[in-house]
């Protein structure tokens, strides 16, 4: 086990561990330390089957995470790497490891995957009548 990792979800501001944001799904079947330690190596072979084999059905993709691992700004939408409270930069930025993924990968989630930090889907009639009034 990863102690300082293991523990860096409970850590404050003044720790020495980084302060790794809270997933928004459900835990990892295989639990959170395995994914710590493993992460790299899942990320590794994913690639290996979806690149050199075109084997798209895997069963972790980065997609995934991101869509999981989302963290809002100030604004309620999706930071991007390049932020420092991103959900990766947390622990690589700790770590002083480069994160190389998002040169090719959105570090975003998609669209609607939004909805999921702003915590409810607008009613459509009032984002009708809003959308009406609005082109008047």
């Amino acid at each position: 086990m990863v102690t300082g990792m293991a523990n860096a979800q409970d850590s404050s501001a003044n720790s020495l561990y980084p302060v790794i944001p809270k997933a928004l799904g459900d835990p990892h079947p295989e639990g959170n330390d395995f994914m710590r330690i493993n992460h790299m190596k899942l990320m590794r072979h994913d690639r290996d089957e979806t690149v050199r084999l075109g084997n798209r059905d895997i069963e972790y993709s980065i997609k995934e995470c991101v869509a999981c691992h989302v963290v809002a700004g100030p604004d309620a939408l999706p930071i991007a790497a390049d932020d420092n409270q991103h959900f990766c930069s947390a622990c690589h930025v700790y770590a002083a490891v480069k994160i190389d993924c998002f040169q090719c990968h959105n570090s975003k989630p998609d669209e609607n995957i939004q909805i999921r930090l702003l915590g409810s889907v607008p009613d459509p009639e009032e984002l009708a009548r809003y959308v009406n009034e609005v082109s008047e």
